[in-house]
């Protein structure tokens, strides 16, 4: 049986309203399945927003919602220094450049993967290039280091997703933070702007699936809660014979 995953107690109005504005968003881009804490496949974490939609040859493509809205949920248990702050924001600017050089050079890297070209992410990856490699490895051995957690990177390691978003008021973001292979949404007023991109993840069907179930479920609890329907009653129903 799939754990029941409650909504977070203490939840503050502007970290709703940045998962408010995320399934917006991901909806305007043709995602029109979605739901808000939804248990994520094959891993204990759970995303604050979840979407999905299907491709023009029938496939989906999902999409992991992460919201911060406050430096200290984002950099907890901060175990970093100045000098790997320095150097981190150094490394990022070299893995950017590496990027831009990547998307001129290999135009077959864009994955279409949205309605919109401006924000189709690419396929880094498939060329196996030396150097990006490398940074993309020290950026993540950094980042480690002045996070401590590992939560993002793990999402990206489990592929729960095809693509991960990171949520942030725009005050807080620093593009030296920006975990590898997430995009940045920041919100300014009641829109989001995407200002980096994700990096497509390949994920098995079968956990294709599994994320759209997870989702389902979510938005279950949501009407069950609505209608008054407790877990309860329907474990009790459930050892009833159906008229």
């Amino acid at each position: 049986m799939d754990e029941v995953v409650a909504r977070p107690r203490g939840e503050t109005t502007a970290h709703r309203e940045l998962k408010r504005l995320a399934v917006f968003w991901a909806q305007a881009q043709g995602y029109t399945a979605s739901a808000l804490e939804v248990g994520l496949p094959q891993c204990r974490y759970r995303a604050d927003a979840a979407a999905c939609r299907l491709t023009s040859d029938g496939a989906l493509t999902t999409a992991v919602f992460e919201c911060k809205q406050a430096r200290s949920d984002l950099q907890r248990d901060n175990r970093g220094t100045i000098g790997t702050r320095q150097r981190l924001e150094t490394v990022q600017r070299r893995r950017v450049v590496i990027e831009k050089h990547l998307r001129v050079h290999y135009p077959a890297l864009r994955r279409g993967d949205s309605l919109f070209s401006e924000f189709d992410s690419h396929d880094f990856g498939a060329i196996d290039h030396h150097n990006y490699r490398r940074v993309l490895r020290e950026v993540i051995a950094l980042q480690q280091q002045l996070r401590g957690g590992v939560k993002f990177e793990k999402l990206a390691h489990y592929h729960c997703a095809n693509l991960f978003f990171l949520v942030l008021p725009n005050e807080l973001y620093r593009a030296a933070e920006a975990p590898p292979g997430w995009g940045i949404l920041l919100a300014q007023g009641e829109t989001l702007s995407l200002v980096q991109r994700p990096v497509w993840h390949e994920t098995q069907p079968r956990r294709q699936l599994q994320f759209l179930h997870r989702i389902a479920l979510a938005g279950t609890r949501k009407m069950n809660k609505q209608l008054g329907i407790t877990f309860e009653e329907i474990l009790s129903a459930r050892g009833r014979e159906i008229p």
